[in-house]
């Protein structure tokens, strides 16, 4: 059994919250980006340029995963991004695209963000990668982001934006933020030149950590070993 939820009005409102948080968070303006999550029977998205103050559990549409759609609103013009998204990676449960400044700066320089910080290993990788450009709503920018995605939860998208998926909505807005945040530091390093990037090895430990990173001593599995050195309990 699917272990996504069904299509229910918290879902919609949950998409609605996260969708309205974008601009608040200073991750878009206006009706640029979308948001999505997936059910047991495909996902809902946001609908097609309509203001965020103005969406309602109704207006959420619900498509399958062979792209087909229900009810008289037109999903977001990046419908098939997200359908893409989830069926690249059957484990994520959420998407957000979003056009904020300093990930889309990057992106109009066709630059990824290289692993100038740790983390990078946000997103799952190594680095953040850019796609290669094609026009919004088409297949062909689709085809870019799954192929700049690899292995990886976020990725740039060349002249456009910022794609990012994760297991809920929070930890893809979440995860948003952070490629955003990322990208204006490495913008800042870049005042003073190409920045030292970490190595392969390096970050290959830090993709070892990140899989603990976070938990509690209580939320480790067998033998996982914690993301730092532990100081002494002494109760």
């Amino acid at each position: 059994m699917s272990s996504f939820p069904d299509d229910t009005s918290d879902l919609r409102f949950e998409i609605i919250e996260t969708a309205r948080a974008l601009p608040r968070l200073g991750l878009t303006k206006g009706t640029s980006g979308n948001v999505s999550a997936r059910t047991k029977s495909g996902f809902l998205v946001t609908p097609s340029g309509m203001p965020y103050e103005d969406l309602t559990a109704d207006k959420i549409v619900a498509l399958d995963l062979d792209g087909c759609y229900r009810g008289e609103y037109l999903p977001s013009s990046e419908w098939r991004m997200h359908l893409d998204f989830y069926l690249a990676k059957p484990a994520c449960g959420a998407v957000v695209h979003c056009h904020s400044p300093r990930a889309t700066a990057l992106s109009c320089h066709r630059r990824g963000i290289p692993a100038f910080h740790y983390m990078v290993a946000l997103a799952g990788g190594d680095r953040i990668e850019c796609a290669d450009y094609a026009s919004f709503g088409t297949r062909a920018l689709s085809d870019a982001m799954i192929a700049a995605l690899g292995d990886r939860n976020a990725c740039l998208l060349a002249n456009h934006g910022q794609i990012a998926g994760g297991p809920t909505l929070e930890k893809a807005l979440t995860i948003t933020e952070g490629v955003e945040d990322l990208a204006d530091q490495f913008l800042s390093s870049l005042i003073l030149g190409e920045p030292v990037i970490l190595d392969a090895d390096e970050m290959a430990e830090i993709l070892r950590k990140f899989k603990s990173y976070g938990k509690q001593t209580s939320e480790l599995e067998a033998g996982q070993a914690a993301a730092f050195e532990l100081p002494k309990r002494v109760d």
